[in-house]
């Protein structure tokens, strides 16, 4: 077989529902209402804006994509209510030691096989991330790669929480990928420093002229207050990149074809 259907749904935030073949996967999990505050340490989130489709109309889930759980814009309370319905949970390994239940650790690099459908196999790599600057990493995060066992070269990436560097320039090195899952938003907490901790648009031009067979779906960039750039500032860059081809923006709350 040489590729499955996607389909991208997007429900807000970094959350979203892919349907790559016949296995449906949730990233990111987020479903509470707007207007909450998020309190871990000395940080304070603030949710602008509600899911596109609530958690009890999604249909089932097979599996989530957790790129990490400790920050509530990844991982809310409704969102940590669904995990126990999939039938497993792929995030770090410390995200699993302190979810426990149906979640499975892993580590950069490492790869889980997930039988999908009589003879079907799911290769699913989680792949590195640094959620900041070199000396604010604000981890452990981890992104993803994943590709029917039959169809190494219809690679699907969704990046997680991080910002662009070297280890991320070498998933391209190592997968063809022909779907780009990014989180953008150049997030900024300034209690914890002025860096950004996601995504530049700028940054996201240097992973699309890195992955140059690869369209690149942006999420994350907005519904909570600490993003700095927004869709505008995105589709900029690209189009000053001559890239803007390149994007493919997800309705929200639509169901998005994407072709690999």
């Amino acid at each position: 077989m040489t590729g499955r259907n996607l389909t991208i749904t997007y429900i807000g935030g970094p959350t979203a529902l892919i349907e790559f073949g016949s296995v449906r996967v949730l990233t990111d999990p987020t479903f509470d209402p707007p207007g909450g505050d998020y309190t871990t340490g000395p940080v304070t989130l603030h949710k602008l804006t509600g899911p596109a489709i609530p958690a009890d109309q999604l249909g089932s889930i097979d599996y989530v994509l957790l790129s990490h759980d400790h920050h509530f814009d990844n991982l809310d309370h409704a969102g940590r209510s669904l995990l126990s319905t999939a039938k497993s949970v792929l995030t770090t390994e410390e995200g699993a030691g302190r979810l426990g239940g149906n979640s499975v650790g892993m580590k950069p690099w490492q790869s889980v096989e997930l039988e999908v459908g009589a003879g079907n196999i799911l290769k699913v790599v989680a792949t590195p991330a640094r959620h900041g600057p070199s000396d604010g990493d604000r981890g452990p995060v981890v992104g993803f790669v994943l590709y029917y066992s039959d169809a190494p070269d219809r690679c699907v990436y969704f990046s997680g929480d991080t910002v662009w560097y070297e280890a991320v320039a070498e998933v391209g090195q190592r997968f063809p990928v022909k779907t780009a899952i990014l989180n953008l938003g150049a997030a900024r907490v300034p209690v914890v420093g002025s860096q950004h901790l996601t995504m530049t648009a700028e940054e996201a031009v240097e992973f699309a002229r890195s992955f140059p067979q690869a369209t690149i779906v942006p999420l994350h960039f907005e519904g909570w207050q600490h993003f700095s750039e927004g869709k505008d500032k995105i589709a900029l860059a690209f189009a000053e990149a001559g890239l803007s081809t390149r994007l493919c923006w997800p309705d929200l709350g639509g169901r998005n074809r994407i072709v690999q």
